[in-house]
């Protein structure tokens, strides 16, 4: 009974650090800019060179353009019923080109079916 209070309440202190971690982090980078100052013939225009610091989101951005759907399996079974219907459909010399579609034909629903 001691070793289990023991082990609760050694866990307690853990419990809250984890709790008070900050959520949300900023991430900024910071930009180059220049500003043309007009002028006139007696006081020419200059360029003002500064330096801004830019809020962007935060993470690995080839993360974000990366397509994540994944249709292989989707593929492979709408393949198999697709060479399947066509199999069991067809007869005669039919059959050398019915299989082969069905099967395309199969995988292509069954990716689209399977999220890809």
């Amino acid at each position: 009974m001691k070793l289990i209070l023991l082990t609760i309440f050694s866990l307690l202190p853990f419990q809250q650090i984890v709790a008070s971690t900050p959520k949300s982090v900023t991430c900024t980078r910071t930009e180059y800019r220049e500003e043309y100052i007009p002028g006139t013939k007696s006081n020419p225009g200059y360029v003002r060179k500064y330096e801004v610091d830019v809020v962007i989101p935060c993470g690995d951005s080839q993360s974000q353009n990366t397509d994540v759907n994944d249709c292989s399996e989707g593929s492979f079974i709408g393949g198999l019923l697709g060479a399947g219907l066509a199999i069991s459909s067809s007869r005669g010399k039919d059959r050398w080109w019915a299989v082969p579609a069905g099967g395309t034909a199969g995988a292509l629903l069954g990716c689209q079916v399977d999220g890809g």
